[in-house]
C-alpha cells in the first residue's frame, strides 16, 4: 500500500519560495450548449470540435449538449485562464448560432428523456462512457446532471498522501467559505425542478430561488444522492478511503438491481448494480486524484501510486467571468488549500461528517442570510465570525505566496475576500439575484441567456491569432484519427470488455511499497 513520501506535518517554513513556485494548477470547465431563445441544444457534439472521446482539451460531460474544456497543467494562474480563453474561443467558433450557458444551473431543458447522452463512438471504452451515463439517468434523472461547474486541480509538490488526506479533511471542514464567496447559482429555471419536491419560492411564473442563496448546485436540489448519503466515506487514510470506495464499487444495491443491468430488449441501463457504477459517480466537493494509465481503474492508481493532486469540485460557473473564473478566485484557492494542508488536521467521525453536510446545505441554500449558524464541533458559530477567523489565518499565506512570485496579487485575493465578508451583497451570488429582479423583470433564464449571448459575442469579436486555430483544427482532425484507431484496434465483444473491467481484481494494487 502506497502512503507517499514519510508522513511530517508541513510547516510555514516547509514552504520554500522554490516550493511555493512548484505549486501546478489545471481547470475544467463543464457548459450547457444552447440555442439562441435559451433553451437546451439537442444537436450532436460539433464535428469540428474533435472527437469528445480522445479530444485532450475539447470534450462533453454528461450529455451531448454539455461541453467540458480542459486546460493543461500550469504553473501561474493567469496562465491557467489565458489557455481556457483559447479554448473557449475557438470552441465558440465552431458553434454556429448556438452559445455556451455562462450559468452552473441549466437553461431552459426539455422533458428529462429528451437530453441527449454524449456519445462516444464505437469502440468498448466509447460505448461503456455512455452506458454509464445512460445509468446515471436511470438513477438520478438527467435534469440532476446537466448541472455544470468549475473543477480545480492542484497539486505542491514532495506532498504525502497523508498530507493530502489532511488537507482533504480540512477543505471539507472549511468549504463554506468558498460556497459563501463564489456561490453563484441562488435561482433557477422552473423546468429544472417540476416535478420534484422543493423549499423553493417564485421570483416569476419561469423562475424558482431562495433569497439568501449561495449555491442552489450545492444545495439539496443539486448534485446529491440519497443512496450516496448512506456512503459514510472517510478521508481519514488512503487505506480507509479506498476500502469505502471498494465496497460501494462492488455491493449491490438493491434500487439499482430493480433497475436492471439491461432493459427487456437487451440495452443495457447502466454498467452495473453496485452504488457506484465506477468511481466517478462518487459525489463529492474534493476528491483525492491520480493520473491513470490507459484501462486502468481510478482507485487502482490511488492505491498503487499514492495521491498526485486534488480536485476541488464545488465551483460555480461565476455568470459575470468570460470564462467563468478569473485568476484572482484561482489565487485565492492557491492560499486557502495550502491553509488546509498546513493546519492542523484531526481525523474525521462519523457525527462530523453529518454536521459538514448540514453546513454545506445552510450555506449554499441560505448564506447570505444575516446571523446564520453553522456547527463547529458541540457549538455553534455565525457564518462571518468563522469566515474572518479563516480569512485573518490565510494573510500570512498570501504574503509568502506574494514573496515567492514578487507581486501583491494573493494578499489582494485575501482582502476581496474579507470585503465580501463584510458586504454580501457584492458577492457573485447577490449579483446575480440583483440583476435578475432589477433588469429581467425576476427572469433567471433571460439573465443568463442576455449574459451567455455578451460573452459569446466578446470571444467572436476578439482576434484568434492563426497559429492558435491551425493549433486546434490539427488537434481535432488528429483526435477523430485516434477514435477511429481505437475501434479498430478492439477484438473483445463488448459484453466480454465489460465483464474483464469492471471486475473487482483492477481496484486493488498489485504490489506493496
Amino acid at each position: 500500500m502506497y502512503s507517499g513520501p514519510s508522513a511530517h506535518p508541513l510547516t510555514p517554513e516547509a514552504l520554500t519560495p522554490s516550493r511555493l513556485r512548484g505549486i501546478r494548477r489545471g481547470v475544467e470547465k463543464e457548459s450547457l450548449r444552447t440555442l439562441s431563445t435559451g433553451m437546451l441544444a439537442t444537436t450532436p457534439h460539433p464535428h469540428g470540435l474533435g472527437s469528445a472521446l480522445t479530444h485532450p482539451y475539447i470534450t462533453t460531460d454528461f450529455s451531448e449538449s454539455q461541453l467540458e474544456l480542459i486546460t493543461g497543467v500550469h504553473p501561474d494562474a493567469q496562465a491557467c485562464v489565458d489557455e481556457l480563453t483559447r479554448i473557449q474561443q475557438f470552441t465558440m467558433r465552431e458553434l454556429g448560432d448556438e452559445m455556451m450557458w455562462v450559468s452552473s444551473m441549466p437553461c431552459g431543458l426539455p422533458q428529462d428523456d429528451a437530453i441527449p447522452l454524449g456519445q462516444y463512438g464505437s469502440s468498448n471504452v466509447g460505448q461503456s462512457k455512455t452506458v454509464y451515463r445512460r445509468g446515471l439517468g436511470y438513477r438520478y434523472g438527467r435534469r440532476m446532471q446537466t448541472i455544470s461547474g468549475i473543477h480545480y486541480n492542484w497539486s505542491l509538490p514532495d506532498v504525502s498522501s497523508e498530507a493530502y488526506f489532511g488537507l482533504i479533511r480540512n477543505f471539507r471542514r472549511h468549504a463554506f467559505l468558498l460556497l459563501y464567496l463564489f456561490g453563484a447559482s441562488p435561482a433557477v429555471c422552473s423546468t429544472f425542478v417540476a416535478g420534484r419536491q422543493h423549499q423553493l419560492q417564485s421570483l416569476n411564473a419561469h423562475t424558482m430561488y431562495l433569497p439568501h442563496a449561495t449555491s442552489l448546485r450545492m444545495g439539496r436540489l443539486g448534485y446529491q444522492s440519497d443512496a450516496q448519503a448512506s456512503l459514510a466515506v472517510s478521508y481519514n487514510s488512503l487505506q480507509g478511503y479506498g476500502a469505502s470506495l471498494e465496497e460501494a464499487l462492488t455491493r449491490p444495491y438493491p434500487a439499482y438491481e430493480a433497475i436492471g443491468v439491461r432493459g427487456p430488449d437487451g440495452t443495457y441501463r447502466q454498467l452495473g448494480t453496485s452504488l457506484l457504477q465506477i468511481e466517478n459517480e462518487f459525489y463529492g466537493t474534493i476528491r483525492p486524484k491520480r493520473v491513470i494509465q490507459p484501462g486502468e481503474r481510478p482507485l487502482h492508481a490511488l492505491r498503487e501510486r499514492g495521491v498526485e493532486y486534488v480536485e476541488v469540485r464545488l465551483m460555480d460557473l461565476d455568470p459575470f467571468e468570460p470564462v467563468g473564473i478569473n485568476a484572482q478566485t484561482m489565487r485565492f484557492l492557491d492560499v486557502f488549500l495550502l491553509h488546509c494542508l498546513l493546519s492542523d488536521s484531526p481525523p474525521d467521525t462519523p457525527a462530523e461528517i453529518a454536521a459538514l453536510a448540514q453546513n454545506q446545505h445552510r450555506t449554499a441554500e441560505r448564506g447570505r442570510e444575516p446571523g446564520l449558524l453553522l456547527e463547529r464541533g458541540d457549538k455553534q458559530v455565525t457564518l462571518t465570525q468563522w469566515g474572518q477567523e479563516l480569512v485573518q489565518q490565510l494573510g500570512p499565506i498570501a504574503r509568502q505566496l506574494d514573496a515567492a512570485h514578487g507581486c501583491s496579487d494573493y494578499a489582494a485575493a485575501v482582502a476581496l475576500a474579507e470585503q465580501g465578508l463584510q458586504h454580501p451583497d457584492t458577492l457573485p451570488s447577490a449579483r446575480v439575484l440583483r440583476s435578475v429582479t432589477e433588469e429581467f423583470n425576476g427572469s433567471f433564464v433571460a439573465f443568463a441567456r442576455a449574459q451567455s449571448v455578451a460573452i459569446r459575442q466578446a470571444m467572436l469579436d476578439a482576434p484568434v491569432p492563426v497559429e492558435v486555430q491551425d493549433h486546434f483544427e490539427a488537434l481535432a482532425k488528429e483526435s477523430w484519427d485516434a477514435q477511429r484507431r481505437l475501434e479498430a484496434a478492439d477484438t473483445l465483444p463488448f459484453d466480454m470488455y465489460l465483464e474483464e473491467y469492471l471486475s473487482p481484481k483492477h481496484l486493488t494494487p498489485t504490489r506493496v511499497l
